[in-house]
């Protein structure tokens, strides 16, 4: 039962403001010993004639006998409701067993179509720790619109076009080994475009010959283009190694070459519009009069550039899936270009354009390392989570704990940490990398977390052969149970607040709170101690049950896996 429905309408019933006013007005006082919810009675002055105070304690008479709610009263100018403990904890550990891994989800979606672009790694470069924010974020919000009922498709723009791919097929007909590629493919072409740069300040004449390749690749010469078809395929398979690992999926890898032939349409469509026009021999669209750079379609040269791509890349999704939302999950740099886009989709009349969200994320930083790919200053991601897992099998086996698989279980914990570091602040704030923080079981980190699960699942494992399906939760009633049990109902909220504001962190904090009350709980209120009452017994088991099932959810929304023992 929702419990704050049942006082919205109540008030609604006895005040007859509309729906609207009681929803915003009705609060979560600061502190629980002020009540559950509260209702300020200030916009009912006017319609009383009274005073709020005497307004607050009218009606909190009015609503001393009703049974969900142990009581009202006034407190200045504020109703304060207490709800009925037993029934609001066993209404919620009822529902939460029954939902299973769908508590906290809903059919708000309406199966409308959300597209989340993320990840994005660039064709023939390393898969870097930077490319895990985009993707760890970009994997949560798909899981959450996913939860919220939306039918959800998984996009990777992939950096698969440009003149860097001339630079590389410049580089490999000079210093390239196709059999010492195989042996370690991203490596290898990391070392020969390197190299390409390095003599390329020597020798600019090679930038000229770098054009020329990919001046031959966009005019489709059969042997350029099958040398840049190798090196996407073998980054594919690198990269697919490193999203099995994250437990990532996409439903699409159309990246930039696949809308190389759909720019013209763009150019034109513009064109027709009125909305070209010319700059220093360049085609943009003026942005003037929102202080801000123009958007460059066509270069001087003729050429098109990233926006026009972007662009010919909305109108082919929205042509394809009709979408209610297209998500872009990019870093914040890119702000600028984004608002250029879809301004220009705004002023081409293109109403679906409003569906297009830009959703940025801060840096990475490693004290005392810069990454440039140009001079291979490179943190592989591939290296971090392995050294994330064999760290994590270190403590793992320092600690003493018993596992059933410890190599699972590292990789688990491991790579839950690293996503866990990505997911807990505000997307747009910089990551600080440290292992000591990442890896912490005591403080908020994935860990504690999956540690809280472990410990309940454990707790559960002990209790096997008794039966907790219909417990007297009146036994289980004490102030650590009913926190708790709080905690667990506000699981809707914090994902609906995720996707409202395309921020996973509120997961992340949500699931680090219940796993504090629920570690409190289980350290306060004795289940499986010799002297436990039997039904008091069976209603913690039942509370610890729901509790497990929806930190196992929590964290599976963070792209984060659960262990049965830690």
């Amino acid at each position: 039962m929702d419990f704050k429905e049942h006082i919205i309408e109540k008030i609604i019933d006895i005040t007859e403001l509309d729906r609207e006013t009681v929803e915003k007005s009705i609060e979560i006082p600061p502190d629980e010993k002020m009540g559950d919810f509260a209702f300020p009675c200030f916009p009912l002055a006017k319609i009383m004639h009274k005073a709020p105070p005497l307004i607050a304690a009218e009606l909190a008479e009015k609503l001393s006998d009703d049974d969900m709610i142990d009581k009202a009263e006034a407190a200045g100018g504020y109703l304060n409701f207490f709800l009925n403990r037993e029934k609001f904890i066993a209404s919620t550990v009822t529902a939460a067993r029954a939902a299973g891994d769908k508590w906290g989800a809903s059919d708000m979606g309406g199966k409308r179509t959300v597209l989340v672009e993320y990840s994005s790694p660039n064709i023939a470069k390393p898969f870097h720790i930077g490319h895990l924010f985009t993707t760890a974020i970009g994997n949560s919000l798909a899981r959450i619109y996913k939860h919220l009922g939306y039918n959800v498709v998984s996009l990777n723009h992939l950096g698969d076009w440009g003149t860097q791919f001339g630079k590389l097929i410049c580089a490999y007909h000079r210093w390239g080994d196709r059999e010492v590629i195989e042996k370690d493919p991203i490596n290898e072409i990391l070392k020969i475009y390197v190299k390409f740069h390095e003599e390329a300040e020597k020798n600019p004449a090679l930038e000229d010959e770098a054009r020329e390749y990919f001046k031959k690749l966009e005019d489709g010469d059969e042997e350029t283009t099958a040398l840049w078809q190798y090196f996407r395929d073998i980054s594919l398979v690198e990269f697919k190694r490193v999203y099995d690992m994250l437990g990532v999926s996409f439903d699409s890898y159309n990246g930039e070459a696949f809308y190389s032939d759909k720019m013209d349409e763009v150019v034109e469509l513009l064109r027709e519009k009125g909305l070209l026009t010319l700059s220093d021999g360049a085609q943009v669209v003026d942005l003037s009069d929102l202080n801000i750079p123009p958007c460059i379609i066509l270069k001087s040269d003729g050429a098109t550039i990233y926006a026009t791509r972007d662009i010919a890349a909305a109108l082919y999704r929205h042509r394809t899936y009709d979408f209610y939302k297209n998500i872009y999950v990019v870093g914040t740099p890119q702000a600028l270009h984004f608002r250029q886009i879809f301004e220009v989709i705004k002023r081409a009349g293109w109403e679906w354009g409003e569906g297009c969200e830009f959703v940025g994320f801060g840096l990475v930083k490693f004290p005392g390392k810069a990454m440039s790919t140009r001079h291979g200053d490179v943190v592989f991601l591939e290296d971090v989570l392995n050294e994330a897992i064999d760290k994590t099998r270190e403590i793992i086996m320092s600690n003493g704990s018993e596992v059933d698989d410890i190599d699972e279980a590292a990789k688990k914990i491991g790579i839950g940490a690293i996503l866990y570091t990505f997911l807990k602040n505000s997307r747009e704030k910089d990551i600080i990398f440290s292992w000591e923080s990442m890896l912490d079981f005591e403080g908020e980190s994935a860990p504690y977390c999956q540690y809280g699960y472990a410990r309940g699942r454990s707790i559960l494992r002990r209790a096997e052969g008794i039966d907790y399906s219909r417990p007297d939760f009146g036994k289980a009633v004490s102030d650590e149970a009913y926190s708790l049990i709080k905690q667990l109902n506000a699981f809707g909220d914090a994902v609906k607040d995720a996707a409202d504001k395309n921020e996973p962190f509120y997961i992340n904090r949500y699931v680090t709170n219940l796993t504090k009350a629920f570690n409190k709980f289980y350290n306060t209120n004795p289940i499986m101690k010799e002297g436990t009452d039997e039904e008091t017994r069976k209603a913690r088991l039942a509370i610890v049950d729901a509790v497990t099932q929806v930190i196992r959810t929590a964290l599976g929304l963070l792209g984060i896996e659960t262990v049965e023992s830690m």
